[in-house]
């Protein structure tokens, strides 16, 4: 049985802290706040009284709150209580060192790799993936039945969940003199930087002229769709069910919710908010945030209120 004494926890924590209880207790599991026992570590990001009154209800003897958040000697309810600045941020950091279950750096036997893949060290390549002449990165995850095409540049770190496919080709056509579609050839690839994590079904496709590139740290949703020639920023998070179709241009840190469809040549600025089903017709300026079709701005206050 997994057990972790808090001790452990708060001298792993390199961000600043206070803890007000025992640093001698143990945790056995991870859980919300609401659906705790007393063997739980759990946390709070509330603010205020309504934080108080979850964490006073709460049956969890560890949690990890806002450092904004007063407390009278001994009026702790008997928990031990780790204060920080950001308590979800600093949860996440335990939950993936303590509690989650990494894949050990293996290739199932099942995987067929091209013999022209490069390879890096300490891979995990699941079962019946097939990986062709591309090159990935030192500590990345290839989960089973993905298909890497060749031409394909993956980073370090990188996750690549179940079902994904890179590097296929994306509808690109003209039609001849007789009104028949004739493909136009899409000859680039693609470009996966470091840490970044793409969704289960999802699909990426090459460019056609220029390659298509996904972002530095950037999250990708399942089962999404980038169409070739797109260019991700950094730190993005791209929702479930998106459609990002040829060549549109998205910058850093923004966010797209699920189902939103971002239209070709469409450029998107820095710190944008795409809201869940919007069609964007239009190019969009840095930090704004947009919804509807056709995707028009609002104001930050009407129905979004947290930063992404």
């Amino acid at each position: 049985m997994l057990e972790i004494q808090v001790r452990e926890l708060v001298d792993s924590m390199c961000e600043q802290y206070r803890v007000l209880g025992s640093v001698d207790r143990y945790v056995r599991s991870a859980c919300p706040i609401d659906q705790a026992d007393e063997d739980s570590l759990c946390f709070c990001k509330e603010k205020g009284d309504r934080a108080l009154d979850m964490i006073r209800s709460s049956r969890a003897r560890v949690i990890v709150c806002s450092d904004s958040l007063e407390f009278t000697e001994g009026d702790n309810w008997g928990k031990t209580l780790i204060q920080v600045p950001n308590p979800r941020l600093t949860y996440s950091w335990l939950l993936a060192k303590y509690f989650s279950n990494r894949p050990k750096p293996v290739v199932h036997p099942t995987a067929i790799i091209d013999k022209k893949a490069k390879i890096g060290r300490n891979i995990h390549i699941g079962a019946y993936s097939y990986i062709g002449d591309c090159e990935i990165g030192d500590g990345s995850i290839i989960d089973g039945h993905v298909y890497i095409y060749a031409g394909t540049r993956i980073g370090k770190g990188v996750i690549i969940h179940a079902g994904v496919v890179i590097g296929t080709v994306a509808a690109g056509f003209e039609r001849n003199e007789k009104g028949e579609l004739e493909r136009f050839p899409q000859v680039s690839g693609v470009i996966i930087e470091d840490d970044v994590e793409v969704g289960a079904n999802s699909v990426i496709c090459r460019g056609s002229l220029s390659n298509t590139i996904i972002g530095k740290g950037t999250k990708l949703g399942t089962s999404m769709a980038v169409t070739h020639g797109v260019t991700i920023g950094k730190h993005c998070i791209i929702n479930t069910g998106v459609v990002i179709c040829g060549s549109a241009k998205i910058g850093d840190q923004t966010y797209i919710e699920p189902k939103a469809c971002i239209r070709e040549n469409i450029s998107i600025g820095n710190r944008v908010v795409v809201g869940a089903g919007s069609v964007v017709f239009r190019d969009i300026a840095d930090d704004l945030i947009v919804t509807g079709s056709p995707a028009r701005p609002i104001p930050p206050n009407v129905f979004y209120n947290k930063v992404y």
